[in-house]
């Protein structure tokens, strides 16, 4: 999920303990052999690959299984073919929604996504209706205890747009090609990356007005995350520092 960039990182830093673990795996895997029979099973000569495969080893899967996901991709193994579609849709309150998919089968999923948006407020957009209010970057997560002008310095020197402080831990945006170059500078100039990933960034955003409004956009992004073909949901609502408290607290 992302959406408001604060509530997006404690969502990652409450994931370890929160994610079905054995779910997760799957998804990671799944993304790891679609980039490898998109663009080939050479991580360096890959770019897509090459974020896959460190965004699964950054969540612990096995070695072994990331090679065996990449030797499916490129056909090296038998592996189901998947179809990757991307959502559009809306959340309650007008908050926009994409919804990536990966699948083997595209009426089972389309009709998944949509029950659960008509089912909890929201709805299903026409093509093209929301794609537009999104851009893809890279979001690199580093650990707090980082100088701010040492890390600003070293981040835009590698080929990075911007940082903000989440509270939780900075974030270094990227272009989506320069994830993996602007990562690899950082850490070699001994910053402590905590998660890097493709993301869909919205241009603007929806503010929710209380906690009833934020609850209920959060169990839409939960219940689609939830399904075995969704790898990703990203929406552009905003959340205040105090409803975002409140949600912790409880």
């Amino acid at each position: 999920m992302s959406g408001h960039s604060k509530w997006a990182t404690i969502k990652h830093k409450k994931g370890a303990a929160d994610q079905k673990r054995g779910k997760l795996f799957a998804k990671l895997i799944r993304q790891v052999e679609v980039a490898a029979r998109q663009g080939g099973g050479d991580p360096d000569m890959n770019p897509t690959l090459r974020t896959m495969f460190q965004k699964a080893r950054d969540s612990s899967v096995p070695l072994d299984t990331i090679e065996r996901a990449i030797k499916r991709g490129t056909g090296d193994l038998e592996g189901v073919i998947y179809e990757s579609i991307t959502y559009e849709g809306y959340a309650p309150g007008g908050v926009a929604m994409l919804v990536e998919v990966l699948t083997d089968n595209r009426n089972r999923s389309g009709g998944d996504v949509r029950t659960i948006l008509s089912k909890r407020g929201g709805s299903l957009a026409e093509p093209g209706a929301v794609a537009w209010q999104f851009e893809r970057k890279g979001i690199i997560l580093v650990d707090r205890k980082a100088d701010e002008d040492e890390l600003m310095l070293a981040a835009i020197e590698a080929g990075a747009e911007d940082i903000a402080d989440d509270g939780e831990a900075w974030r270094v945006v990227t272009p989506p090609t320069d994830l993996h170059t602007v990562r690899t500078a950082l850490e070699e100039a001994g910053f402590t990356v905590e998660s890097a990933d493709l993301t869909m960034v919205a241009a603007n955003l929806v503010p929710l007005p209380d906690v009833g409004s934020a609850k209920q956009v959060l169990a839409v992004i939960d219940a689609l995350e939830d399904l075995d073909d969704v790898q990703d949901v990203f929406a552009n609502f905003d959340l205040s520092d105090d409803i975002i408290a409140a949600l912790e607290a409880e």
